[in-house]
């Protein structure tokens, strides 16, 4: 067992009290995925969808339901090594609390990544390469500004392709995570500038509606294409 191994084994033994809120949200979705996972065997039509193939050297993110789910599982991957890379350099200064909290949000998107690895299986898209040269991971205004954009993005992709899904099965997969990305984007948020109303700022979620807004996928990917190095093609999508 290597040391971050051990680190995160360490870090999932730790008291509830001292994790607090994103401890209980990480059971949650473990929880939550079992649950699905379960309930999809039993109602749930099987995955019928080719697996995508790179076209072009595009990685083809393949239609319908299928197609949806790849491009959130494209943004899970794009998170999760970003986090990663979070904890395995952190940045000057880092402290206790920021340590806990990017910690578990390294976890809470390792499961999300996972979680939609297996229910694609034969249909998953190849592990993508990230591309994270332009960020200072030893700045904390690097890493926490791209936290923000990156989980504001991720709350914004959700929202915008759950009507897209047909399969209530998946609907409902893609709601229990576009939660917990919305805790991730206010605690980060709230890192940034403490005790403010930045944590559901008006710049996210209308004040009149008290709704977050929603990007398409082409947005989406136009901004998160960015980090990734893949060319992902995103033209077999449902675009209503």
């Amino acid at each position: 067992m290597n040391s971050n191994e051990k680190n995160e084994k360490d870090f999932l033994k730790q008291p509830i009290d001292r994790l607090g809120f994103f401890k209980m949200s990480g059971v949650a979705l473990a929880t939550t995925a079992v649950i699905l996972s379960g309930c999809k065997k039993e109602t749930a039509e099987p995955i019928t969808t080719p697996t995508p193939s790179p076209s072009n050297n595009a990685v083809d993110l393949g239609s319908g339901d299928t197609g949806v789910l790849n491009y959130a599982y494209a943004l899970e991957q794009l998170e999760a090594a970003f986090y990663t890379q979070v904890m395995a350099t952190p940045f000057t200064g880092m402290t206790a609390a920021e340590i806990q909290i990017l910690g578990d949000l390294k976890l809470h998107e390792i499961a999300h990544r996972e979680f939609l690895k297996a229910a694609l299986g034969a249909s998953a898209i190849i592990a993508l390469t990230p591309n994270f040269s332009s960020i200072d991971f030893t700045n904390r205004a690097s890493v926490l500004g791209t936290a923000k954009a990156f989980e504001d993005l991720g709350v914004a992709a959700y929202n915008g392709a759950g009507k897209l899904l047909t399969d209530p099965n998946n609907l409902l997969l893609a709601g229990k995570i576009v939660s917990v990305e919305a805790r991730h984007a206010s605690v980060i948020r709230d890192l940034l500038n403490p005790s403010s109303a930045d944590f559901a700022g008006d710049d996210v979620v209308t004040v009149s509606q008290g709704l977050d807004g929603a990007k398409t996928p082409a947005e989406v990917l136009t901004i998160a294409g960015t980090y990734i190095t893949n060319t992902l093609d995103a033209s077999h999508l449902p675009t209503t």
